[in-house]
């Protein structure tokens, strides 16, 4: 019995101390997705990209005309040209794909160095004043409540509204 007696005072100092220490965190959540889409920084930044996006695509539809063009060219010429001047156009053409192809890596590569660039500084920004807030309003943990971010319920505090504030706008 006396066992038994320990043990029930054991379990409520156990879940008493429990409440205790969840009573001290304070938990809010922000949707960090919604505000990075809603910063002007980002806005300025996307459309940056988009622009440059589209000169890259420019360029390289333009060299995909001008390899079309060619192959049509060397297509209908081809009865009137030696098999070894065939063969060297087909290996130009070969080469001529080949240049687009690594034209277009390289723009993917230089579009998401650009996306790093321009977004690293976007974040560090958000961050600081999320933390900021937090650290004002008393919060100890501040959970992402962007789609698939692993927060199930979001009752708690949620500061998008004074982050935004804190960012200007």
């Amino acid at each position: 019995m006396k066992n038994v007696k320990k043990i029930v005072v054991a379990l409520v100092l156990f879940v008493a101390a429990s409440s205790f220490v969840n009573a001290q965190s304070k938990v809010a959540h922000i949707n960090v997705g919604e505000l990075l889409q809603q910063m002007p920084e980002m806005i300025a930044a996307q459309a940056e990209l988009k622009k440059l996006e589209q000169t890259y695509s420019a360029d390289i539809q333009g060299s995909m005309t001008e390899f079309q063009n060619k192959a049509t060219l060397y297509q209908n010429e081809s009865e009137s040209k030696s098999r070894e001047e065939n063969e060297k156009r087909a290996l130009e053409l070969q080469d001529i794909q080949k240049n687009i192809e690594n034209a277009r890596q390289a723009a993917l590569q230089e579009m998401q160095k650009k996306q790093g660039e321009l977004f690293a500084p976007i974040s560090d920004k958000a961050k600081t004043a999320i933390e900021k807030v937090a650290a004002a309003q008393g919060f100890d943990y501040v959970i992402d409540s962007s789609q698939g971010g692993g927060l199930i319920v979001a009752k708690g505090k949620d500061l998008l509204i004074e982050v935004k504030v804190e960012l200007g706008f």
